[in-house]
């Protein structure tokens, strides 16, 4: 059992495993040009990001933005955290999607993959005679 086969949607990103994740935070953006800031939720991953000048090079943990909200998701990370902590108890693959709901909060939402899926009775390995199979099956 593990989190090896579950991803987490990013908000710009495409998907970060979630058994890479080392680190889950939220904080405000600062105010820009009359702009008010915005909240977002993040990640840090297992991966190591750099940036430096003539002074020396920085070396920090890599983060993926996963959600951004007007409001503060003062829960977000925990229920995040909390969902991870679930799934890592059992045998499963799928994506976890971060949903803001209309007064700002997050939440997570996880659907598995297809093969995941229990079948359904008559269901069978092999496709039925006359279903057509596709030749190339899409991602995303």
């Amino acid at each position: 059992m593990g989190l090896e086969n579950v991803w987490i949607r990013t908000l710009s990103d495409g998907l970060v495993r979630a058994d890479q994740v080392i680190g889950i935070s939220h904080h405000r953006t600062p105010a820009l040009s009359g702009k008010a800031g915005r909240w977002l939720v993040s990640v840090a991953v297992a991966a190591p990001a750099g940036h430096g000048g003539a002074d020396g090079w920085q070396l920090t943990s890599l983060h993926r933005t996963l959600v951004q909200t007007d409001a503060e998701p003062r829960y977000a990370p925990d229920a995040l955290a909390r969902l991870l902590a679930q799934l890592a108890t059992v045998e499963t693959a799928g994506v976890i999607n971060p949903v803001v709901s209309g007064r700002g909060e997050v939440r997570f939402e996880f659907a598995r993959f297809d093969s995941e899926r229990p079948r359904q009775p008559g269901e069978g390995d092999v496709p039925e005679a006359g279903e057509r199979v596709p030749e190339i099956v899409g991602v995303g």
